[in-house]
């Protein structure tokens, strides 16, 4: 395992890199040790569990639509005061990902719109030849009805547990 782990001042970049295996166990692995090192952080509301389902589902792509034979694929976790971007790069760069509109019964073909609908944008960057890295960002700022002092919120970001109104409410399901 390769791991970069680089930490600077509090308001800078702090990032996290690591090669894994192309395989199922690859993915899994990289969705467990995002979150933990997500813990380490005071990250909004959700944020983590967020980012550990992208995570899980730009790693599935890129062992079963990535996969090249002997070759691992690159998770990179970059926060910054603002954004949360998550990375995955592969050696498919001939397979550029899009999302599909699968029937309700398919087993797969909904990762892409689960990214879609958690990171606030989304994407992918060739990389040399025949490497190509899909990315989500997730936003950290507060949203202007929490961190607007006109409307009565502090600017700061809340903690990931224990700040808050009501920091143990369950977020509400969404409409079938």
């Amino acid at each position: 395992m390769n791991q970069k782990n680089t930490t600077r001042s509090p308001s800078s970049t702090r990032d996290f890199g690591l090669l894994l295996s192309s395989t199922p166990r690859g993915a899994r692995l990289a969705r467990l040790l995002a979150v933990e090192w997500l813990r380490e952080y005071e990250l909004p509301y959700g944020t983590t569990e967020a980012a550990a389902q992208v995570v899980a589902e730009l790693a599935a792509n890129a062992v079963t639509h990535g996969r090249v034979a002997g070759r691992d694929f690159r998770l990179t976790l970059r926060i910054s005061p603002e954004v949360l971007r998550i990375e995955v790069t592969d050696t498919r760069g001939d397979e550029l990902p899009r999302p599909q509109q699968s029937c309700r019964e398919a087993e797969s073909g909904r990762g892409l719109l689960l990214v879609e609908a958690l990171a606030g944008r989304w994407g992918v960057e060739p990389g040399p030849v025949p490497q190509k890295t899909v990315w989500a960002e997730l936003d950290l700022a507060p949203r202007p009805e929490h961190g607007n002092p006109c409307s009565g919120g502090s600017g700061r970001l809340p903690k990931e547990r224990g700040e808050g109104k009501n920091p143990h409410r369950t977020p509400p399901l969404p409409a079938p």
